[in-house]
């Protein structure tokens, strides 16, 4: 004992170097402490029951939230509109042709209680601006000295407009008919009617619009822009139907004479109320159907 006493105390490693073990496979299984016997499992390694993230479930709620952020720039697109006759993104032509229906739209506006005032007061003003039918029958009536220049800018004025509903036509095909025949029963008959004509027959539905019957012109154009028909094959028959129907309301108004003078002056007695009067109409209109229209969800 003295012996083995005297060596621990000749060489401090001894006592100081804990018991060595040969390390059981059942007992480790690398750094750490040891885990239950038999498991090869240390005690500071995670355990399947422990919170480990899940990268499927978190790959899915991300591209979820990646579809409905789409959904939403998508929804704020103004032009994404099922009710928009184009389809898909309009182009350059798109907005051109969209926005000269709006000012088409304005400019009617504009015009309707003017057309009672100006019939009367200033008919080759009139006739310039909207190639009204009963400016020229006016001019004839009061046998103008101005006639001439009347019913040239009538011509070009009952014209001025065409060309937009014809390059609809052949942008949007059936989307524009459905955009301007969808607003009531009666517009979307009216509509069917002039397709079904102008597909038939062509030429004639061109000419046809000049009458004064209610077919709309519109629809006309851009069936037959729809059907193939040129640019040039288009402005010729237009024009030639201006000229017929514009020449024939002056002349109207020369044969009918003094009788009609009698008329003309009565009513421009009274043409500025009927002015003011369209006019309260336009605006009730408006605020009516402003009314109607259901707000967009």
């Amino acid at each position: 004992m003295s012996d083995e006493r005297d060596r621990e105390l000749a060489d401090p490693a001894v006592t100081s170097r804990p018991d060595v073990r040969t390390p059981d496979a059942g007992t480790t299984d690398g750094p750490g402490r040891p885990g239950p016997p038999g498991t090869g499992v240390p005690q500071d390694a995670p355990t399947p029951s422990q919170d480990t993230p899940e990268p499927l479930a978190v790959s899915a709620d991300s591209e979820s939230a990646e579809s409905r952020a789409v959904d939403d720039e998508t929804e704020k697109e103004w032009w994404d509109d099922p009710r928009m006759p184009w389809k898909g993104k309009p182009g350059r032509a798109d907005l051109v042709c969209w926005i000269g229906i709006a000012v088409v739209g304005v400019y009617g506006l504009i015009m309707l209680p003017l057309r009672a005032y100006l019939v009367v007061a200033n008919p080759v003003l009139q006739a310039g601006l909207t190639g009204s039918r009963s400016a020229l029958v006016v001019l004839g009536v009061t046998d103008n000295p101005l006639w001439g220049l009347g019913l040239a800018l009538g011509i070009v004025s009952i014209v001025k407009f065409d060309w937009i509903y014809f390059l609809a036509g052949r942008l949007w095909g059936r989307g524009l008919i459905e955009l301007m025949g969808g607003r009531s029963k009666r517009a979307a008959r009216n509509a069917d009617r002039a397709e079904r004509l102008a597909r038939r027959w062509g030429v004639p539905a061109v000419l046809i619009t000049y009458l004064p019957i209610p077919i709309p012109a519109a629809v006309i154009y851009a069936t037959v822009a729809m059907a193939g028909m040129s640019w040039k094959k288009f402005w010729i028959v237009n024009i030639i139907g201006a000229v017929i129907i514009q020449c024939t309301w002056v002349a109207l108004g020369f044969w009918l004479g003094e009788p009609a003078r009698v008329v003309v002056e009565a009513y421009a007695n009274i043409s500025m109320y009927v002015a003011f009067a369209l006019l309260a109409a336009v605006f009730i209109g408006v605020f009516l159907n402003r009314n109607k229209t259901p707000l967009p969800r």
